[in-house]
């Protein structure tokens, strides 16, 4: 079978789904690998090692689509906005994976399904033990949580470390990190190596001792459920009255801090509004808050995805697609889910939709929306 990579069209977009490291495994398993000239340079790897590690280069992206069997991409279908390019390429018993919110856009999947591709969003993969080698969003988050923390620390107008100088001593910075999930305990682990005191709150009973086990103090609220987190994994929304009681606790924890990096998502909905602009205002001029949900809405109620924006002397980083600037090893992370989820996918040239893992994140199949949340989502966006 013929393994297709095509460059990525999203804007602005470095990564890529394949590194030239795992040709030869691939072609271990029984595999091609066609990809699109010029695909990897962006993230860091020229066609040349593509080359040298056995893949064949395709000048046109058209002839790559016509002659691949399986299509891996980073972001496609709804989490591309350039999509429409790409779909009149697609054809019937194409395998297509990726990236593609198919929760968050699900109004698009039923324009894949009617290629007749069988699509397999990464997103829906199930947090459990066996799936965590194919984890694309706990990949990404981990890069994610890292660079939050190195884009406040170039925007705090203060060094993160404690210092003792003849000068006199200058206190660490204090960093409030909201939500301990991959992208929080990984930015709690990074702010703590750059020197800061560190709190962190999490609704997960379960995360205190993860955070504290990396340096944070954790911040109890009263408010903590075991009942946060779905079966898969993935977190649960609440009901406005508990999120506004929520900030009303927060709101004495963010006036005393530096930096708050916020990452509280709930896959398919609007991210929870954690700050709103009254909290904002009581922050010290000067303070940083980066926000990891602002392409699902944000946390922070002020917050402009993509934008960086200033109210009343608070820096509000509204960041997105922050793996994306890190693209030589958020591609290498990324190209070793995909080959893992490939090598599970495929047995023998015949594709295994037995395996819990794949059924969860298949989204069309034969023509039709196969996954069960999708087809809520798009029966309860048709009543609405």
């Amino acid at each position: 079978m013929v393994v297709g990579i095509p460059k990525e069209t999203f804007p602005n977009e470095r990564r890529v789904a394949m590194i030239p490291a795992l040709v030869p495994s691939l072609h271990k398993a029984g595999f091609e690998v066609l990809i699109e000239t010029g695909a990897g340079e962006a993230a860091g790897f020229p066609d040349t090692e593509y080359q040298e590690a056995g893949a064949h280069l395709v000048a046109s992206r058209a002839e790559l689509f016509a002659k691949a069997d399986i299509l891996l991409q980073v972001r496609t279908a709804g989490a591309n906005p350039r999509f429409d390019d790409d779909l009149p390429m697609l054809r019937e018993g194409q395998v297509l994976i990726g990236l593609m919110e198919p929760l968050w856009k699900a109004e698009v999947m039923p324009r894949l399904a009617q290629r007749g591709v069988a699509a397999f969003a990464m997103e829906l993969i199930p947090r459990i033990s066996r799936a965590q080698s194919m984890d694309v969003l706990s990949s990404m988050a981990t890069v994610a949580g890292y660079k939050a923390v190195l884009l406040a620390a170039s925007h705090l107008p203060k060094m993160f470390p404690l210092m003792m100088t003849a000068a006199g001593t200058i206190q660490p910075a204090r960093v409030f990190v909201i939500g301990a999930g991959v992208a929080g305990l990984q930015a709690i682990a990074t702010a703590r190596r750059l020197g800061a005191v560190v709190e962190a709150y999490d609704i997960r009973p379960a995360a205190k001792q993860e955070a504290e086990s990396l340096g944070a103090k954790f911040v109890t609220l009263g408010l903590e459920s075991e009942e946060a987190q779905e079966a898969t994994g993935y977190a649960k929304a609440f009901d406005e009255a508990f999120y506004r009681r929520q900030q009303q606790l927060l709101a004495s924890v963010i006036t005393r801090t530096d930096v708050v990096i916020t990452t509280a998502a709930v896959p398919g909905k609007r991210a929870p509004l954690l700050i709103n602009a009254q909290m904002v205002h009581t922050m010290r001029p000067g303070s940083i808050i980066v926000d990891l949900a602002a392409e699902w809405g944000g946390n922070c109620e002020l917050t402009h995805a993509g934008e960086t924006i200033v109210e009343q002397g608070v820096t509000i980083i509204g960041a997105v697609n922050l793996a994306s600037t890190i693209p030589f090893h958020a591609s290498q992370l990324y190209s070793r889910n995909l080959a893992n989820f490939l090598n599970l996918l495929f047995r023998e040239g015949q594709m295994n939709l037995e395996d819990e893992i794949t059924r969860s994140t298949l989204v069309c199949y034969q023509g039709e929306v196969v996954h069960p949340r999708v087809k809520e989502n798009l029966a309860g966006a048709k009543t609405e």
